[in-house]
This record gives structure tokens, sequence and C-alpha cells, in this order.
């Protein structure tokens, strides 16, 4: 199951479960859409990989599976992409 991390490793912006612009890659490492796009160029900085729009969970899943408390904040990752 998803974790649904709530907030972007670059900026701290929170990124709720319902968020629509969450982007993950296949590790779970989570960006907002603005970092995702125009900071990594839509690469994880942390594996290389693909960063995509985050599924939503249905609002009754959230009640009995809410997403994760734990953020994680690394902005020295996050340089500009070259």
């Amino acid at each position: 199951m998803l974790q649904m991390r709530p907030g972007c490793e670059c900026c701290n912006r929170d990124l709720p479960p319902d968020s629509a612009d969450a982007r993950i890659c296949s590790f779970e490492c989570t960006f907002c859409s603005d970092c995702a796009n125009q900071r990594l160029a839509g690469t994880c900085p942390n594996c290389g990989g693909e960063l995509v729009p985050r599924p939503s969970r249905p609002a009754a899943k959230l009640e009995k599976f809410p997403g994760s408390t734990t953020r994680v904040f690394k902005p020295e990752g996050c340089a500009a992409a070259s």
C-alpha cells in the first residue's frame, strides 16, 4: 500500500493524501508538481526514476488507511536539474 507521504522532499510543501499535485517515483519519494517539473525535470534525485502523479485513495479508504504522517525533507538533494 502506498505510504501517501505528507510533503514535498524539496520544498516541504504540504501534500495531503487527496492532493493532485503530488508526484512519486517507484520508491515513493514524494515531490510537489512544481519541484518535480521545474527543479527536477521529472526525474527523482534519489533514485533516478521517473516522477509520475501519485494515485488517489478514495475518501472512504482514507479513514481506514490514512496517509503517512512522516515527513521526508531533503532540500540539499534537490538542486536544479542541469
